[in-house]
């Protein structure tokens, strides 16, 4: 019996071990890729929030640095990212019975070109897009801005990662 339990047991153990392929925890799936490029998203909305191309930039090379193992390189990178930011637009969402804005909703969308140099299939260019509601009675500067801006910026990359990597 206890020679039984010792082989279920390392049968166990050697099954649990083995990966599927190059499949991480995080759901990014680069295949054979080492390196990415992510160049510098620039900000051709009708309405210009400076520093938003930067931020935009950054979260979006920090997700994947965090995520995945590639390298981030300035050229001959096995996966690009270019694109800009093609609107910036505030909307008001509710109304009060002074015909004044209950709430506003801040949309930022983002035109994205994904290459894939080692699997073409891959590659897309696409708009990503996502909102975020806050109160009328606040002016979208300051902290409602920040918030605001991370807040999409989170969607957004994670939309780009998960349709570029993660195949979701």
């Amino acid at each position: 019996m206890k020679f039984l339990n010792t082989y279920l047991i390392l049968f166990l153990l050697l099954f649990s071990t083995q990966s599927c392929g190059l499949y991480s925890f995080t759901g990014g799936n680069v295949g054979e890729a080492k390196t990415i490029r992510i160049d510098y998203f620039q900000n051709n909305a009708p309405i210009v929030e400076p520093g938003l191309g930067q931020r935009f930039t950054q979260s979006l090379q920090d997700l994947f640095l965090r995520q995945t193992n590639l390298s981030l390189v300035k050229s001959n990178a096995d996966l690009n990212f270019e694109g800009e930011i093609v609107d910036f637009r505030i909307n008001p969402m509710t109304a009060t019975a002074e015909q004044r804005a209950a709430q506003n909703r801040l949309t930022i969308s983002i035109k994205v070109r994904f290459t894939n140099r080692l699997v073409e299939k891959d590659n897309f260019e696409k708009t990503f897009s996502f909102y975020y509601d806050y109160p009328g009675t606040q002016q979208l500067n300051g902290s409602v801005l920040e918030t605001a801006t991370t807040t999409i910026f989170e969607r957004i990359t994670r939309d780009i990662f998960n349709d570029s990597v993660a195949k979701w």
